[in-house]
């Protein structure tokens, strides 16, 4: 029976793609630890949704999978040393299908009119987290010296916006009122 537990990277190393040892404060690492972190805050607002029935809810879980399986290959493409074949590339048509998705459900939200702070449901909640959790695996993302595929620096800016949407569109959906910002 296989182990879990390796304990290759119990003096503080981490294989990349191809095996590669590095630290395990390396920026690589870094970068794709946090697009981790953000898939699981993903999957914090999935989980916090079953309890919710509301018009969409296959659609949004749907795409939702997509999403958490794209920032799987974002990570994948961190992951692998420069000069090497990733095996899921970041491609132009991940980015466009985040913004047909942000503008599908933009459309259905009242406009900002003023900032709304991070909050109203538990899923928004979630979602509002795994979004400035992107953010930070995107800041750690152009740390690494090596070249990186654009897209993935394109992806993970779009994913912040869309998590942005979706939060409020699961709050619009569930009758959840947003937080404003108090003056």
């Amino acid at each position: 029976m296989a182990r879990i537990y390796t304990r290759s990277g119990d003096k503080g190393t981490t294989s990349l793609v191809y095996g590669k040892r590095v630290r395990k404060d390396d920026p690589r690492v870094e970068a794709y630890g946090t697009c981790d972190e953000a898939n699981s805050m993903i999957g914090l607002a999935i989980s916090a949704l079953q309890d919710f029935d509301f018009d969409g809810k296959e659609e949004f879980l749907t795409v939702m999978h997509k999403v958490q399986t794209n920032l799987f290959h974002v990570g994948a493409e961190l992951a692998t040393p420069e000069g090497k074949e990733v095996y899921w590339t970041v491609k132009e048509e991940h980015i466009k299908e985040l913004e047909e998705v942000i503008d599908r459900w933009d459309q259905q939200l009242a406009p900002l009119k003023q900032f709304i702070l991070p909050g109203g449901s538990k899923p928004a909640a979630a979602l509002h987290v795994a979004r400035t959790v992107v953010r930070r695996a995107e800041r750690l993302a152009v740390k690494i010296e090596e070249n990186i595929n654009p897209l993935v620096f394109a992806y993970l800016n779009r994913l912040s916006d869309f998590l942005f949407v979706s939060a409020r569109y699961i709050n619009h959906k569930l009758g959840m009122t947003e937080p404003v910002l108090h003056q």
